[in-house]
């Protein structure tokens, strides 16, 4: 009896201990040319390799190394001056949770496994400003793994001790395709997703249009306000103000609404410089049309992101990482595109 009570706890903490030494780890390197000539020439891969002992099943967030979107995965610094050129690549919404429950976009890497995505930065950066020279190269090294018990996204952050250098010559930046005075209303929008925008902008205008009553008529503190956007201030309050009385003059109705985007997790991205023009995306048709990260918040999200109307960033997502946001830091919160969308789409009410 004692000898088969010593094997069962002997047993137990093996088993403790495998449990213990099992621990999920990422390392991120990147590599490229050591000088270019013309940003068209700037390409960085990024590595990202499994350096702990169990698989893991990685979001392909558009916001990191793993997409090749155009966003602001890359902290990029003059080695003389610190300038950093100006982002002028795409602002997404996404939710982790949303994507990892969908489950469409992912990539699964065993230990010791790795994969190289290379990324093309004349798409996303401009460097006329910060000017030709020797920059450092540094990547967004968050990314989330999908939990497989809970099936919810997990936070995990690369090792990535080194940046890369380049010297960076020649022509500073790229362009895009041309805007246009007078734009279609859709481009690549069967009948049914034009339908779909129509109402989702309807949504829109009135979130805009009740957002900005709403904030002209409460100049004090309030649960509403200070749930997203962190302890009132006068002067935090006139920036809200100013934010939806932009928000509220747009015509969500005259929009370029562009369904080509082929991203299954992403909600929606849009240039901050084009105005008017938003990218749709997979997550999108699936949404509500009114109600948490719906249809019509999207757009709310997306044009906030436009320089002429607040020029939002994207510091957190999700109502819990918003919420979170406005208590530690209200700056970033009054400046956070999801707080906007929450803050209008009020849902739970808050008075």
């Amino acid at each position: 009896m004692f000898s088969s009570v010593l094997r069962s706890t002997l047993v137990a903490l093996v088993a403790s201990a495998v449990a213990v030494s099992a621990a999920p780890g990422l390392s991120l390197t990147l590599s490229g040319a050591d000088k270019v000539d013309g940003v068209n020439n700037l390409k960085i891969t990024a590595t990202v390799k499994n350096t702990g002992d169990e698989t893991l099943k990685l979001l392909n967030d558009p916001r990191g190394v793993l997409n090749k979107l155009p966003t602001e995965a890359f902290r990029i610094t003059h080695d003389e001056t610190g300038a950093s050129p100006a982002f002028t690549g795409a602002r997404v919404k996404y939710v982790p949770a949303t994507a990892a429950k969908a489950g469409k976009s992912f990539t699964v890497l065993a230990p010791g496994e790795e994969i190289s995505v290379e990324h093309d930065l004349s798409t996303s950066y401009n460097f006329t400003t910060s000017g030709p020279g020797s920059y450092s190269f540094a990547a967004v090294n968050r990314f989330h793994f999908v939990d497989p018990q809970t099936s919810l996204p997990v936070e995990l952050y690369a090792d990535h001790p080194e940046a890369h250098s380049s010297a960076v010559s020649g022509t500073l930046s790229v362009s895009r395709a041309p805007k246009v005075a007078k734009r279609a209303s859709f481009n690549g929008c069967s009948s049914s997703e034009q339908s779909s925008l129509n109402s989702a902008a309807s949504a829109a205008q009135s979130y805009a249009a009740s957002a900005y009553s709403y904030t002209s008529s409460h100049t004090s503190s309030t649960t509403r306000f200070t749930t997203w956007f962190g302890t009132y201030t006068s002067a935090h309050h006139s920036t809200i103000l100013t934010h939806f009385s932009n928000l509220n003059s747009n015509s969500y109705a005259s929009y370029t609404y562009d369904c080509t985007c082929t991203e299954s997790d992403t909600y929606a991205y849009v240039y901050p410089d084009d105005f008017g023009h938003v990218y749709l995306c997979g997550a999108f048709w699936s949404a509500p049309l009114t109600g948490t990260d719906s249809k019509g918040g999207t757009l709310i999200h997306e044009s906030s992101h436009f320089t002429a109307n607040a020029g939002t960033q994207d510091y957190v997502y999700g109502q819990s990482g918003a919420k979170s946001l406005a208590q530690s830091n209200p700056t970033e919160a009054i400046a956070n595109a999801d707080s906007h969308e929450y803050y209008a789409e009020n849902n739970p009410a808050l008075s």
